[in-house]
């Protein structure tokens, strides 16, 4: 079976990476979109939504360039580590948390929705600080629909292609991802290798979305 391991594990790595950085972030932010009536919510949430809409190239260009040494971020990187920020795993790590951020906020925010208000004004009322009853109420109350949106992020981390080739490039072993090795292979004319390559990750999407339909009745059934 003619696979490219070396590009599946560094997908499986960022995926890795993104999944746990975007939970540790998107709780708290999906918890205050959930919960806040301030009107800068709705602004809060279309930009966390834009890359849903936005063309992979377009994200993809603008990140680029704010990741390059001329960009405020890469230049900072670069006086820093003496390393550059585009074409590398840490600059694909920081535009994958970008492009799926509204994978894991959304589903997040659905998650806290459903928990009962009645019992986060009880934590309230009986002296429990905000950030308590996050983390001892809404929390595990939400924990089904927390993970359903973790396993969401990560599978589409490991499918990435526009974001990834425009950031990362395809420089083997460092930015080369699974989904850059299959269409190199189709580039390559070697369809046997893209197809083997393919059908790993089709296995792969079907795997996730019935780890997911099952998740979801856990997340529905508790409030």
């Amino acid at each position: 079976m003619r696979v490219d391991w070396q590009a599946v594990a560094l997908s499986l790595q960022l995926a890795l990476a993104t999944t746990a950085i975007l939970a540790l972030v998107g709780a708290p932010l999906a918890w205050w979109l959930a919960t806040t009536r301030r009107r800068g919510r709705v602004a809060v949430e279309a930009l966390t939504a834009l890359p849903l809409v936005l063309p992979p190239t377009v994200l993809g260009f603008y990140l680029l360039l704010a990741l390059g040494p001329r960009g405020a971020l890469g230049g900072a990187w670069e006086a820093l580590t003496g390393r550059p920020l585009a074409f590398s795993f840490a600059g694909l790590l920081v535009a994958s948390l970008v492009f799926n951020l509204p994978f894991t906020v959304q589903p997040f925010v659905a998650a806290f929705a459903r928990v009962d208000r009645r019992l986060v004004e009880a934590s309230w009322t009986l002296g429990a600080s905000r950030a308590e009853t996050f983390a001892r109420v809404a929390l595990p109350l939400a924990r089904g629909g927390l993970l359903s949106g973790m396993v969401l992020t990560f599978a589409h981390t490991v499918g990435e292609f526009g974001v990834v080739l425009m950031v990362g490039g395809n420089l083997a072993g460092e930015t080369r991802t699974v989904s850059i090795a299959i269409y190199d292979h189709v580039q390559a004319l070697e369809y046997e290798a893209a197809a083997h390559t393919s059908g790993l990750l089709l296995a792969f999407a079907f795997a996730v979305l019935a780890a997911t339909h099952a998740l979801q009745p856990r997340a529905a059934g508790r409030p």
